[in-house]
């Protein structure tokens, strides 16, 4: 039997309206229905919307601010249905516009310094220049050849994110969007395309600009093999982005993202993670080994170690953040950090010169001195690890004696491990809170894996064993307090919330273990409700207010939370910051 369903043979609104004798285009983007019945092909609503006028009108409602006294469908539908016309990548629709240049030409006038460039029309605009790149590459391509100003102008806005993902595709983000990829990066590297961005980086740019114009410099880092890449790679590029960098000590942001595309330089793949545009960009083959750096790309970077290493110096910093433990004077910064972060990078390169010239200069060195100054600086301590670890395997034994002998390596673990908790004795940059009792520094987790790569490694290297045999002091400690706590520290064994050893288990059956599971739900939840401050039901009010901070200074409030998070709750702080142990 069959059930009779009127609804569905109903004609749609959109027929209704183009039954009419005499009918406009406002009428037909005032339907709903109309983005339905252009993805299914609708040939009398096609039809009308091919023709160059239609075309040409869409246009305009992407491109063109409305009128101020403008009805709110003018302001906000029309745009919206037109845009969506026109990413249903309808063939003869985006064939009408590709093939009139007088189409193209009011297009791209978007672009144009003086006129608006509004958020919303901006994010419509790339949409349909995205669309184009993916349907109409030839033609677009050969457009944009043809009118290179194209370039300047959408370099001049990469400040609005939505025309920096215009660029970035166009740079090659989207390899399988050109037939002939290789002539276009090939055509890109002659232009003068790449100096226009790096320019961007300058200090007199805003913080907007300079952290689009790495994103886009790092998405041509993310094809190494690309002639593109290959000229951003070169000593004279490299120098200019440094050159940017330290330009003007209190531009933080250009510091820090001008470092952000040196450390893409020397690890594509590192930044790609982190990026909003991943995602997006499906075929950039990440899981690819890498290709070796160029160590003249190295060599452009060495000679501006000694300028990083100034900034690294906190003494003439009078800054004061508050914090649940305590004061730091003065916070860590963000630009330090990244300063850090890029010495990891670069000692993971495995570069003889550039180890030599971090030891010559005194960075490493330096940097082992924030890791005890900073104790609650998570992020620090991780890139700080990495370091040591590179130090530790480096086929030098150089770098190992600087690090183990000239910087008192265990000494200063051993130290630390000792008086675990934060004193506010001589000139400390990270001093306890008066009136509460001195908490439990933040870096024995960081402790403890080192000192476990440093008996990994002993195994191995004798020059290792004989600066560890140096110390009396360590074999007792290895011996006893780490061991013990890597037993403690052994998460197969916690049987709450963990999972237990292989051995240990001995039942067969999935419905066994359930019963006899001892998960304390609604402890674990009000544990980390009192560590971390989370509302649980997400309607209480926030308990404090912490205040506005400066753009400069966005960092502050993350190192802030950072530290609160390892002092809260009486919690020891392990590894990366998931993994936490009570220390009672």
């Amino acid at each position: 039997m069959f059930w009779k369903l009127p609804s569905i043979s109903a004609s749609s609104p959109v027929e209704a309206v183009l039954d009419k004798e005499n009918y406009s285009l406002e009428e037909l983007l005032d339907e709903e229905e109309i983005i339905q019945e252009c993805k299914a092909l609708n040939s009398r609503l096609i039809n009308f919307l091919r023709d160059k006028a239609q075309v040409e009108q869409l246009l305009r409602y992407i491109i063109e601010e409305p009128p101020n006294n403008a009805e709110n469908k003018r302001v906000f539908k029309f745009p919206f249905m037109a845009c969506e016309i026109f990413t249903c990548e309808i063939d003869v629709i985006l064939k009408t516009l590709v093939d009139e240049e007088e189409l193209m030409n009011l297009l791209f006038s978007f672009l144009e310094p003086d006129r608006s460039h509004s958020t919303l029309l901006a994010g419509y605009f790339s949409k349909v220049v995205v669309c184009l790149m993916i349907r109409k590459t030839g033609p677009l391509i050969s457009y944009v050849q043809a009118h290179q100003h194209v370039f300047r102008q959408l370099v001049d806005l990469i400040g609005i994110t939505s025309i920096m993902e215009v660029l970035a595709r166009l740079v090659g983000a989207d390899d399988h969007a050109y037939p002939n990829f290789i002539d276009v990066m090939q055509w890109l590297a002659e232009s003068n395309l790449l100096e226009m961005i790096v320019d961007k980086l300058s200090p007199s740019s805003p913080p907007e600009v300079h952290a689009n114009v790495a994103e886009t410099l790092c998405t041509i880092t993310r094809i190494p093999s690309s002639t593109l890449a290959i000229k951003l790679s070169s000593p004279s590029c490299v120098a200019k982005i440094l050159d940017y960098a330290l330009e003007d000590s209190q531009s933080k942001s250009s510091l820090v993202n001008s470092l952000s595309v040196c450390i893409s330089l020397l690890d594509p793949k590192k930044s790609a993670f982190s990026s909003p545009l991943f995602h997006s960009f499906r075929n950039q083959n990440m899981y690819e080994p890498l290709i070796p750096v160029n160590p003249d790309t190295i060599g452009a970077m060495l000679p501006k170690v000694g300028d990083l290493l100034v900034l690294l110096d906190v003494s003439s910093d009078d800054k004061v953040l508050p914090t649940t433990y305590g004061e730091l004077r003065p916070p860590l910064g963000k630009h330090r950090l990244k300063i850090v972060e890029f010495v990891a990078v670069l000692l993971k390169t495995r570069n003889e010169v550039a180890e030599k010239e971090l030891v010559n200069s005194g960075t490493i060195g330096r940097i082992v001195d924030l890791f005890f100054e900073y104790p609650y600086n998570n992020s620090l301590h991780h890139h700080i690890e990495s370091i040591i670890f590179s130090c530790l395997e480096s086929k030098a034994d150089v770098i190992i004696d600087h690090l183990l002998r000239d910087c008192d390596l265990i000494g200063r673990f051993l130290q630390v491990d000792k008086q675990c908790t934060l004193s506010a004795e001589g000139n400390q940059r990270t001093v306890p809170a008066a009136g509460k009792r001195a908490t439990r520094v933040g870096n024995i987790g960081h402790i403890t894996r080192i000192g476990n790569k440093l008996i990994q490694m002993a195994h191995n290297q004798s020059h290792i064993v004989a600066c560890l045999q140096e110390n009396h002091a360590w074999n007792e400690w290895q011996a006893t307090v780490l061991q013990e706590r890597n037993v403690v520290e052994n998460v197969n064994r916690w049987a709450c919330g963990r999972p237990t050893a292989l051995q240990d288990r001995m039942r067969d059956s999935d419905d066994d273990d359930i019963h006899d599971r001892d998960y304390d739900v609604a402890a674990l939840a009000n544990n980390l409700s009192q560590a971390f401050g989370y509302k649980i039901y997400g309607n209480e009010e926030n308990e404090e207010d912490h205040g506005g901070v400066e753009r400069d200074d966005e960092d502050l409030s993350t190192e802030k939370m950072i530290g609160n998070a390892k002092e809260s709750g009486g919690l020891y702080y392990l590894d990366n910051g998931l993994d936490f142990k009570d220390q009672q």
